[in-house]
């Protein structure tokens, strides 16, 4: 199985180029998508080299979902805990983005190991961003913080319109994704991946990851939700977080790995799709290649005499031949 980065590898890319080529002062203004409808606009003017602007645009929250000004509970103080001095953030942001925040380059460690640390954190904010609401009641988790929010549904987007759930408890936190694909192909294949999912689960080597369950129809702790946000056709997936999974560093690996498990299932069910794909074009080259292989040699020279009686020949004797040098 491959893990998606929580960095983008892009916008790693252009920061550390412009880090590298600040005396040049080239202007630049660029935008791409990432998976799950994340945009981003990075923009820097020759007046200002040492300043990035930088946008992000998230998801399209569905009605059960409720964002803070246009961003997920926690965000704010997400991003100040984890930038300090070294993003800005600018209110209002860009038109048509969620967050728009200010980079001086002039405010990075000198030390290169560092620098290029604080790169790689930057270019994890969708990360910070989108996984806010989701760290805090995890953090919660690990300190037995949950007093007021228990059993208490909390609906977090993850793309657009649609939402995951998260219920906190005293000793646990569970989390549930409504699996929904537009293809059918995809529907077929993500079932059965998910079905051997939870099976995986069960192997000894994985005693220690969190419990994992799959069912066709919405879990109880689901009751009250709208039939639109249980609109799942494969199913539904469940989590069950304890606190041994959230200590130390493997916060945000959890945070990351539930927030893009949808993009996790569904990469890995196109990347199955294009293998049987591949398999299966493979196979009918060689059944091609074995019925060639077993044509009897009789077909082979009938094939073979059709061709020579294409070509016309005109048979002479020797007595026409010398009456047609004669004429000559």
């Amino acid at each position: 199985m491959i893990l998606l980065q929580s960095h983008c590898r892009y916008l790693l890319q252009v920061l550390s180029t412009r880090v590298q080529n600040l005396e040049k002062g080239v202007e630049l203004d660029c935008q791409w998508v990432e998976f799950d409808d994340v945009r981003y606009h990075i923009q820097v003017t020759v007046k200002n080299p040492n300043l990035v602007l930088l946008s992000l645009s998230l998801p399209a929250p569905p009605p059960e979902t409720v964002f803070l000004g246009g961003l997920p509970q926690g965000a704010i103080e997400a991003i100040k805990a984890a930038y300090g001095v070294v993003l800005q953030i600018l209110d209002p942001p860009r038109d048509g983005f969620n967050l728009t925040l200010k980079l001086n380059l002039s405010k990075l460690p000198p030390d290169e190991e560092q620098k290029q640390a604080l790169l790689v954190k930057i270019a994890s904010i969708r990360e910070v961003v989108q996984g806010a609401p989701l760290r805090v009641i995890l953090k919660q988790l690990v300190s037995r913080g949950v007093k007021s929010d228990l059993n208490q549904l909390v609906s977090l987007v993850h793309r657009p319109n649609e939402s995951f759930f998260v219920i906190p408890q005293a000793e646990k936190v569970t989390v549930i994704f409504p699996m929904r694909f537009k293809d059918s192909i995809d529907t077929v294949l993500a079932t059965s991946f998910l079905q051997e999912f939870v099976e995986a689960r069960r192997t000894a080597g994985l005693n220690n990851a969190p419990p994992c369950l799959w069912s066709s129809s919405p879990p109880q702790e689901l009751n009250g939700v709208s039939d639109q946000a249980l609109s799942a056709n494969a199913g539904f997936v469940s989590f069950v977080i304890f606190p041994r999974h959230v200590e130390g560093r493997k916060l945000d690996r959890t945070v990351w790995s539930l927030s893009t498990f949808h993009a996790y299932v569904s990469y890995h069910v196109k990347s199955s799709e294009g293998f049987m794909h591949t398999r299966m074009r493979r196979r009918v080259e060689s059944l091609i290649d074995a019925l060639d292989r077993a044509k009897p040699d009789s077909e082979k020279s009938e094939k073979a005499s059709k061709t020579e009686q294409n070509r016309s020949f005109k048979r002479t004797n020797v007595r026409d031949s010398r009456s047609s040098f004669n004429s000559r």
